[in-house]
C-alpha cells in the first residue's frame, strides 16, 4: 500500500529517495523578466505600465534579485517608450521595497557604445545606487579588466553588491584556466560575487560543469551562472552547473522564457526542489507573476513585436555564437531593409567576422558591432567595403585589447597608417559633466538629466523636447478660469 501511495504521488517518492543521496543546499534565482527576457524576445518594447501592477506581488516571490535595469532599458526608455529611466527605477524601488533591484553595467562603456571618462563612470554608479541599485553583475565586452575597475570601485564604495561578470565564449584564447585565473582577479578587486555571463547561450552543460567547478576551484566567493534558451542547453547546462556548485541562476517568467531568453523560473524552481535543494521561491506567487504577463506577452505576438523566430530552439547558434539580444536586433535591422532573405547569410558571416576582429564576445556592444559589419558585409556584396566606426574605433583600441589578435589585412582597411592607442582609452578622455550642465542650463532638471542627455545626447534631447510640450499641455489645460 506505501509503494501504491508512493506512485501516485511521485513528488513525495522521488524527494524521499532523492534526499538520500543529496545534502540541501540553496540555489537562488534573479528574476529576468523586467529586463533581459523581454530584451531578448521584444526588443525591450515593455514599458511601465504594463507591469506597475504586479510589482507588489513580485516583491513576495523571494527571489535573490530582480533585474529591472541596466542593458538596453535606459536607452530604450528614452528613444521609444517615453519615460524617464531614472523616474522608472525610483517608481519600482516604492513598489517592490523589500527586493534586491539588479542592474547590467557594461564597465567603460555603461549603456552605450563608447566609452566614458572615469567622472562620468563614477557619477552614473552613484546615481544609480542613490536612486535604488542594490545589484551590479559588471562586466567589459572583452573581458579587460582595466574596463570594470572605475566602476567596481565606485559601486563598492557605495555600498552595492559588485557581481564581477565574465563574457563567456568559446575560441582558441577562452581557455578554463584563463577564466580562472580573470576570476580570481575579480575576487581581488573586491567583488561580492563572480558572474558567468553565456549571452548566446552556447554553454554545454560539460562545459559549465568544468568552467564552474574550475572558478569554484580558485575563489571562495559566491559564483552566478547567466545564460539564454537560444541553442536549447539552458536547462541542462544549469543542472550541471548547479552540480559543480553554482549559487544563483538568471531565469524568466515561464510566458516570457525560452527562444532568446532564460530558462523558465517555475521550472527550475519545482525540479530543485523535487531534487532537494532549497530555493526560496514562493510557488504561489510565481504563478500569480506569469499568469499576470501572459495576456501582455499575447499582445505582443498579436501586433507582430514578438517575432516567432525569437521564440524557437536555433541549434544553428552552436555555430553562430549569437546571443538572444542580437538576434532580435538582427532581424529588426533587416527588416527595416527588407532584406529578411539575407538573415541566414548575415548568420553565417558573423562568426567569420569574430574571427577577424580577435575572437571578441558577442556581448554588448561587441554583439551589435559584429553583427552590424557582417549585415554590411552582406549587403554590399564585399567584406569590409563599409567598415562601421565603431568597428574602426575598437580596431583602434578604444574599447580594450582584443582576447587575440586582429586580422592585419582588416586592421589595414580599418585603419590605414593610423596608429592604435596605447594603454586605456578611457585615460585619455577630459570630464565632461560640468560644461555638460551649464549648457543643459534650464533644460535639465537634475543631475540624472544631465547623465542621460550625455549617454543618449540626441535621443535625450528629443525626450526633453517631448517632456517639455507634455508638460506645457498638461499647464493649459489645468489652469481653472477665473470666476466672475
Amino acid at each position: 500500500m506505501q509503494f501504491f501511495n508512493a506512485i501516485m504521488q511521485p513528488n513525495i517518492f522521488w524527494r524521499a529517495k532523492m534526499n538520500t543521496t543529496h545534502t540541501t543546499r540553496k540555489v537562488q534565482f534573479t528574476e529576468t523578466v523586467l529586463r533581459d527576457a523581454n530584451q531578448s524576445l521584444i526588443a525591450t518594447r515593455l514599458p511601465y505600465s504594463k507591469f506597475a501592477d504586479i510589482l507588489p506581488t513580485m516583491d513576495k516571490a523571494g527571489y535573490y534579485s530582480v533585474e529591472c535595469w541596466g542593458g538596453a532599458v535606459f536607452d530604450v526608455c528614452l528613444r521609444f517608450l517615453d519615460e524617464d529611466p531614472w523616474q522608472r527605477l525610483r517608481n519600482m524601488r516604492k513598489a517592490m521595497p523589500n527586493s534586491k533591484l539588479q542592474m547590467l553595467l557594461r564597465g567603460h562603456n555603461l549603456l552605450g557604445y563608447n566609452h566614458d571618462p572615469d567622472e562620468i563612470v563614477k557619477m552614473f554608479v552613484e546615481k544609480s545606487v542613490e536612486n535604488s541599485i542594490d545589484v551590479i553583475p559588471i562586466f567589459d565586452a572583452l573581458n579587460d579588466l582595466r574596463n570594470i575597475e572605475t566602476a567596481t570601485k565606485t559601486a563598492i564604495k557605495c555600498g552595492a553588491t559588485v557581481s564581477g561578470t565574465l563574457s563567456f565564449t568559446q575560441s582558441p584564447v577562452h581557455t578554463l584556466e584563463a577564466f580562472a585565473k580573470q576570476a580570481k582577479e575579480m575576487e581581488n578587486m573586491g567583488v561580492a560575487t563572480v558572474c558567468v555571463k553565456d549571452m548566446a547561450g552556447v554553454m554545454t552543460p560539460q562545459e559549465a560543469y568544468e568552467l564552474i567547478g574550475a572558478i569554484k576551484s580558485e575563489i571562495k566567493l559566491p559564483v552566478v551562472l547567466h545564460t539564454h534558451c537560444t541553442t536549447g542547453m539552458a536547462f541542462m547546462t544549469y543542472l550541471k552547473a548547479i552540480e559543480a556548485g553554482v549559487d544563483v541562476i538568471d531565469t524568466s517568467s515561464s510566458c516570457f522564457s525560452g527562444g532568446t531568453s532564460q530558462p523558465a523560473t517555475e521550472t527550475l524552481n519545482y525540479a530543485l526542489k523535487q531534487l532537494g535543494y532549497e530555493t526560496g521561491l514562493d510557488d504561489a506567487v510565481l504563478k500569480e507573476v506569469n499568469d499576470f504577463f501572459k495576456p501582455i506577452r499575447d499582445s505582443y505576438i498579436a501586433d507582430g513585436t514578438l517575432n516567432p523566430k525569437m521564440m524557437a530552439t536555433d541549434t544553428d547558434a552552436l555555430n553562430y555564437k549569437v546571443p538572444g539580444g542580437m538576434l532580435s536586433n538582427l532581424v529588426s535591422q533587416l527588416k527595416a531593409q527588407n532584406a529578411m532573405d539575407k538573415f541566414e547569410e548575415v548568420l553565417i558571416e558573423t562568426p567569420k567576422v569574430r574571427a577577424d576582429l580577435g575572437y571578441p564576445p558577442l556581448v554588448t556592444p561587441m554583439s551589435q558591432m559584429v553583427g552590424v559589419q557582417a549585415t554590411n558585409n552582406v549587403l554590399s556584396g564585399e567584406r569590409y567595403k563599409n567598415i562601421s566606426k565603431e568597428v574602426k574605433a575598437y580596431c583602434r583600441g578604444e574599447y580594450g585589447t582584443s582576447p587575440a589578435p586582429i586580422n592585419p589585412e582588416v586592421m589595414k582597411m580599418a585603419l590605414g597608417d593610423e596608429k592604435p592607442v596605447e594603454g586605456r582609452y578611457a585615460d585619455t578622455l577630459e570630464p565632461v559633466f560640468e560644461k555638460t550642465k551649464k549648457e543643459l542650463e534650464g533644460i535639465a532638471k537634475n543631475d540624472e538629466d544631465v547623465l542621460s542627455y550625455i549617454l543618449f545626447p540626441q535621443v535625450t534631447e528629443k525626450y526633453f523636447a517631448a517632456r517639455k510640450a507634455k508638460e506645457e499641455k498638461v499647464v493649459k489645460y489645468t489652469i481653472t478660469p477665473v470666476e466672475e
